[in-house]
């Protein structure tokens, strides 16, 4: 049979390490600001845009897409064209995902610390940004999916499964999560409100760590753990059963997010049935990762790109074994809204994500530049950083989890709580934060040793951008043979393999959203809840701009540690106008559901000016700027006329005068102010100030302090609960 001769494209696969080595350093460098802002909550004192509540999904963004993401590219296009004995489809396409994806980091990286944020985790881009991800991954899909229909090698390897599986799954998850109604450039509200909302967010937000985070490292797995141990997967037949249970099952189980929430029982039950479920599947590709190695132990012990990847995949693991057991809900009511989350979340992405991609970049680099490594030394010393940086991380916030959750929920005899003052848990666990500063600075040193051996590395090699290749042209014989498995035919039909992966990861979706969106029971209504006011609903855009759901929730579950701390638990149909929703995944500080009422106006004031005044001990960082500045009322009609487009009872008469409403409760807010004689003294002197140095002067009533204090004074306000002694009264 003739041979052809092509060339693999190597230049696209190093431009990808580069901008995973390069956005590594920066998505860890942010992480690491923000543990020491636990410990140094004024580090970046006064400066908006660094900012623990807007660096924070700037840090997630980070390694996520832009060092995760990139790594992605970088293997997929390396394995790929070498599966397939095949160039990618287009060095145009090729390009185009490249630097697409670059801009894309580009514009969160500017977008994000300046508070353009729809606030939803893990997606927290704005809509304009949210489009050129669907088209920049559209692009990536069609490099593959045309890669793969001008093969050279008639079976698709398992790789390519996954490499399928998850270009398909994080192409629905982005388009339906992301879908919003624009208000302007910069702005847009969520198609989906409250519950619903939620339950999507979920749906995303959990699958978005399944089939970006795992299902292509998983791929990676099964091309460069057997090409680095010279050894061939340990099961085919568990590899298939691995892909079909894994991409079957793992779309089920986001609710397991959202336990003892306002989310309807039967879609909780539903993620907690299949989330443990997932147990099986994830447990069946960490044994045929690690079994691949068996006879190859020797090569191990000396070998640091085979020691970061078992590390990898025992991390996946043990992060996959955590899954299903943090979805049961009595572990859930312990860890949830813990550091033990954090934990959970860093063994995953620290040893999984990051060691596979610190084994990959060891073994693609001497490859790319036809050298060897210029140190195996140092690379075995960014293994052992990089190790004790992992470990130093995540035990102390298993311990603080812990800490936190046995804190919160311990009772006096008499009925009242040991720790009513939510600071006393904060005050407690601070020993960990240092402990997991300590950690990150390890990991990322590490992550500078492995740079200075990848650059000599790079330096004693030579560039070979096109390597040629040889291999026979594939014939095509579509029929199935007689005697040949199932399976084995379908690894050659690219589109049948194709349209079933999608069959099985849409069924999980459409039985799970379909019926919370379209059933109305599933979200009952409460007639005492209304809409905000027009500047509550310009002081819920400040928290969002701010990132406060980063630190606080807003969802009260039905427990009594909960209730009696924060009064009574939520209700589905409190967050019929949340655009997005609010119910947080952390709490750094407490709950604020119920927070409305609870303060004076003055009490707000100062928190946010100084939080340390009003709260000692607290971590949290001020917010001074938001006292000075003049709160932007130019777009609040188009805000609430967007709203009213997608179904909140704003009446044309509360749009058109929405200028005269805020002007009238922010005046009520600056009237309650004058009461502290603290403020009076100093918006004097601001009003001093300004005039001797010829500044405009903003009331108070028109700034962006105004605004937020109206929107907490709000919050958990439309439910009225009737007191023992009203309860016995009406009786």
């Amino acid at each position: 049979m003739e041979l052809q001769q092509f060339h693999y494209d190597n230049k696209i696969v190093k431009n990808f390490l580069y901008a995973t080595i390069i956005w590594g350093v920066v998505g860890m460098s942010v992480g690491l600001l923000l543990a020491f802002m636990f410990i140094f909550p004024n580090v970046t004192d006064g400066i908006s845009w660094l900012s623990f509540g807007r660096l924070r999904p700037l840090h997630t963004n980070a390694v996520i897409f832009a060092f995760v993401g990139n790594a992605i590219f970088a293997g997929v296009y390396y394995s790929t064209q070498r599966l397939l004995k095949a160039r990618m489809f287009s060095d145009a396409l090729s390009k185009i995902n490249f630097w697409g994806w670059q801009l894309i980091i580009v514009l969160a990286a500017i977008t994000l610390p300046l508070g353009f944020t729809s606030s939803k985790e893990y997606a927290e881009l704005e809509w304009p940004i949210d489009i050129l991800i669907a088209v920049v991954w559209v692009v990536f899909g069609w490099n593959l999916i045309g890669t793969i229909l001008r093969r050279r090698q008639r079976h698709l390897y398992v790789a390519i499964w996954f490499y399928i599986a998850t270009f398909i799954t994080v192409a629905v998850l982005h388009i339906f999560n992301s879908l919003a109604l624009p208000v302007n450039l910069l702005k847009s509200y969520s198609a989906y409100a409250g519950v619903q909302d939620a339950l999507v967010q979920w749906w995303y937000g959990h699958n978005a760590v399944a089939f970006f985070l795992t299902t292509p490292f998983l791929g990676l797995m099964y091309y460069f753990v057997p090409k680095a141990a010279n050894r061939p997967v340990y099961s085919y037949k568990l590899s298939i059963i691995h892909f079909w249970s894994l991409i079957f099952i793992y779309i089920w189980a986001g609710p397991h997010h959202l336990l003892y929430t306002a989310l309807p029982d039967w879609a909780q039950n539903l993620g907690v049935t299949f989330s443990v479920m997932l147990l099986m599947p994830s447990w069946g590709g960490m044994i045929n990762g690690l079994l691949t190695l068996r006879g190859a132990w020797d090569k191990v012990r000396t070998d640091p790109v085979l020691k970061f990847f078992v590390v990898a995949i025992t991390g996946y693991g043990m992060a996959t074994f955590e899954g299903p057991m943090l979805s049961l809900k009595n572990v859930n009511a312990i860890a949830h809204f813990t550091d033990w989350i954090i934990a959970h979340v860093h063994v995953g992405a620290l040893a999984w994500n990051g060691f596979l991609t610190f084994g990959m970049i060891y073994w693609l680099v001497p490859r790319l530049f036809k050298t060897r490594l210029f140190s195996t030394g140092l690379a075995n010393l960014h293994f052992w950083l990089g190790t004790l940086g992992i470990v130093m991380y995540a035990l102390p916030m298993y311990v603080a989890g812990f800490l936190q959750a046995s804190m919160w929920k311990q009772f006096n005899p008499s009925g009242s709580l040991v720790y009513g003052n939510f600071l006393e848990t904060v005050t407690e666990i601070m020993p960990m934060y240092w402990m997991r500063a300590i950690g990150g600075s390890l990991y990322i040193l590490g992550t500078f040793v492995m740079i200075y051996n990848v650059i000599r590395t790079a330096r004693s090699g030579s560039k070979v951008e096109d390597e040629l290749a040889e291999a026979a042209a594939l014939s095509r014989g579509g029929k199935r043979k007689k005697g040949e498995k199932f399976h084995s035919w379908l690894e050659r039909k690219p589109i049948q393999l194709t349209i079933l992966a999608t069959i099985a990861i849409l069924i999980g979706g459409i039985v799970q959203i379909i019926p919370t969106l379209l059933v109305k029971s599933n979200i009952p209504t409460i007639t005492t809840v209304k809409p905000y006011t027009p500047l509550e609903l310009e002081g819920r855009d400040l928290y969002i701009r701010e990132g406060c759901v980063g630190c606080h929730s807003q969802m009260v579950r039905p427990f009594r540690s909960e209730v009696e701390r924060y009064g009574p638990y939520a209700k589905a149909g409190e967050f019929v106008y949340d655009r997005p929703f609010l119910w947080g995944s952390k709490r750094t500080g407490p709950d604020l559901l119920r927070v409305g009422g609870k303060y004076t106006d003055s009490w707000h004031f100062k928190h946010m000016y100084d939080p340390q005044s009003t709260s000692p001990g607290s971590i949290m960082p001020n917010y001074s700027w938001m006292i000075k500045s003049k709160l932007d009322k130019s777009n609040t009609e188009d805000k609430m006329q967007t709203m009213a487009d997608l179904g909140v009872p704003y009446s044309e008469e509360e749009i058109e005068n929405a200028q005269t409403s805020m002007l009238a409760q922010g005046s009520e807010i600056q009237d309650n102010l004058y009461n502290d004689p603290d403020f009076v003294r100093a918006y004097e002197a601001d009003k001093i100030y300004a005039e001797e140095n010829n500044l405009d002067f903003v009331e108070m009533k028109n700034r962006e302090i105004v605004a937020l204090i109206a929107y907490l004074q709000r919050l958990g306000t439309d439910i009225k609960i009737k007191t023992n002694e009203e309860a016995t009264t009406s009786n």
